[in-house]
């Protein structure tokens, strides 16, 4: 049964809040003033601390705002000055044709064809030898003297081509018979003598261009012949090079590229162009003294381009040289940032 409830009582219940609430408010502000009296400075510390607490609020969403937009653009800014310093190169995306090849190994030979070996023509003695080993000589000049054994008469032994004496038998007092006293060697001339292994031989053959790398020096060459081999497992794919300027040198190893077909792109980068961020290969794009690191998605390449299929625009400048200190700069400023 509920208990009965009068107007009075009701009216009692309502008030009775009222009364306490003021009564709260009478004793609080009795207590304020108090501390008003004893503590003149606590509300302006308390001011202060309210005031340094939204500072770092404040600093907090500052900090939150520019790692979100550090986060958004991977870029650094270096002036022209700077770049030029540091040797930033820059190129124009464009076009490109680009060539597929086979990336085959081999060595530098002298041409069979140009080495002279050098007899006497009737035994005698040898009275003068003129040329040591490892001169350089001309058609005509005069490598030796020889007496006869029959007549006594002097007779001379004469370079019969341009080159350098690569093996010398004759000395002063000795006598030539029929061995071999000078062997010359013109490497005007040179072959380079590429491996062709089975899962490369259906790929390469005669009449194909070569891109050839001998230390610093690129050379452009044609595949004459392919001559298989009976004891090794492996064709030698031959190309003829000019060596008149004297760069190359026998038995020097060499890599060489065959092309195996050509085609054009509308769009491509150099390969020393690409750099890896976010674990996303890119370019950086040069924007006045910005250099914004953009995302690609690459298509075909050969040994200097690859094709880009999305990301970069014609016409667009990147860097093709030196990125790598840029990406450099972005990493260390987000290790700081971390820290």
């Amino acid at each position: 049964m509920k208990p009965h409830v009068t107007l009075a009582m009701f009216i009692a219940a309502w008030l009775m809040p009222m009364h306490v609430m003021a009564a709260n408010e009478q004793e609080q502000a009795h207590v304020h003033a108090k501390e008003q009296a004893v503590k003149p400075q606590s509300d302006t510390k308390k001011n202060e601390e309210h005031k340094k607490h939204e500072e770092h609020n404040e600093h907090e969403g500052h900090d939150e705002n520019d790692e979100h937009e550090h986060n958004e653009t991977l870029s650094s800014r270096i002036s022209d000055d700077m770049a030029t310093a540091v040797n930033i190169v820059t190129d124009r995306a464009d076009s490109q044709r680009l060539r597929q090849h086979q990336v085959v190994y081999g060595k530098l030979s002298a041409d069979p064809n140009r080495i002279s070996h050098v007899n006497a023509r009737f035994p005698g003695i040898l009275t003068s030898v003129k040329f040591s080993l490892g001169d350089s000589v001309k058609a005509g000049d005069v490598l030796a003297v020889v007496e006869s054994n029959e007549s006594l008469n002097t007779y001379t032994i004469k370079a019969p081509i341009d080159g350098v004496i690569i093996q010398r038998s004759a000395n002063v007092g000795e006598v030539a018979q029929q061995q071999t006293l000078f062997s010359i060697a013109d490497f005007g001339g040179l072959w380079a003598d590429f491996r062709l292994y089975p899962s490369q031989q259906d790929a390469v053959a005669t009449g194909q261009n070569v891109v050839i790398m001998a230390a610093d020096t690129e050379i452009n060459g044609v595949i004459a012949h392919i001559i298989p081999s009976l004891t090794q497992p492996y064709q030698l794919a031959r190309v003829k090079l000019d060596n008149r300027d004297g760069k190359l040198s026998s038995g020097q190893l060499i890599e060489g590229a065959v092309i195996s077909g050509e085609f054009n792109v509308e769009l491509a980068v150099k390969k020393s162009a690409i750099q890896i961020l976010d674990n996303k290969s890119g370019v950086f794009v040069k924007n006045n003294s910005e250099y914004v690191f953009t995302p690609l998605q690459l298509g075909r390449s050969d040994m200097d381009y690859v094709e880009v299929i999305a990301g970069l625009k014609p016409g667009q400048w990147y860097v093709t040289t030196n990125s790598y200190l840029l990406k450099a700069d972005i990493e260390k400023s987000e290790a700081e940032h971390d820290h």
